[in-house]
């Protein structure tokens, strides 16, 4: 055993397919496969939060949930290296990149979906990638981290709807007051709930995080190709713009304001 065999180095680094010869489309690339790659991570992280969360075993969740959160703060990071490529740079090579966009993102859409930010119309661009449609349609159709929250509140004796507890998980999470009012609870004794209350934090970390990862994503881009369409059709930065108030978790934002 290598180094280079252990992390199958030269598969990896035999990935970047440049279509042009320029160095600022390489960035493009290796930036983008490297967010891919912490996508993976974080779904991992996220499923075995997810495993434990059911049994109960919420002190363990956390280490996950905080890896995640770090994670999380690279991906960030990650937007200020590419903000060195000019808008000038990036004309060179944009229109190789065809009807592709991060847009279509199946580990992104999978990363949301577990969080409870569920939207189907995402698996129509998987159409001719039948695992990561499988993958998509798993975090879909099955409870989110916040449903497994949610239910994990009620196993802990605080009234919570039926309807919060047994539902169509492929819908998306609908603000509850009653799920506020349960968390109300929580986090005003915080000595009885402890552990739910540390689950709670660390969930709106996660939040914190993806607002702040959108945030400058939305910056980057307008830096870049400031108001013209996105590839693969989409609205570029009015589109992004449009998903900065997205809360995966909107009761434990809205308690603050009741406490």
């Amino acid at each position: 055993m290598t180094y280079a065999r252990y992390l199958a180095l030269d598969e990896l680094l035999a990935c970047q397919h440049p279509q042009s010869e320029l160095d600022d489309e390489m960035l493009f690339i290796i930036i983008h496969q490297t967010k891919e790659l912490w996508l993976k991570q974080m779904i991992r992280e996220l499923q075995l939060a997810q495993s434990q969360i059911r049994s109960d075993a919420l002190v363990p969740a956390y280490k996950a949930l905080a890896r995640v959160s770090r994670i999380q703060a690279v991906m960030t990071l990650s937007w200020d290296v590419l903000s060195t490529m000019t808008p000038s740079d990036y004309t060179r090579f944009r229109h190789v990149l065809g009807p592709s966009s991060g847009f279509q993102s199946d580990q992104f859409r999978t990363v949301e979906f577990m969080l409870g930010l569920k939207d189907s119309t995402h698996l129509k661009f998987q159409e001719d990638r039948p695992e990561a449609r499988a993958a998509m349609m798993t975090a879909l159709t099955e409870p989110s981290i916040w449903d497994d929250t949610i239910i994990a509140l009620a196993r802990a004796g605080i009234d919570v709807p039926l309807g919060q507890l047994s539902r169509d998980w492929a819908q998306p999470h609908v603000f509850s007051p009653e799920v506020e009012a349960g968390f109300l609870q929580v986090y005003r004794d915080t000595e009885r709930y402890w552990e739910l209350y540390q689950l709670a934090e660390k969930l709106v970390d996660l939040d914190d995080a993806m607002a702040t990862w959108r945030h400058k994503h939305v910056i980057t881009v307008e830096r870049i190709i400031g108001g013209k369409r996105g590839t693969g059709g989409t609205a570029g930065v009015s589109y992004l713009s449009s998903t900065l108030s997205k809360r995966a978790f909107p009761e434990l934002w809205s308690l603050r304001t009741q406490l």
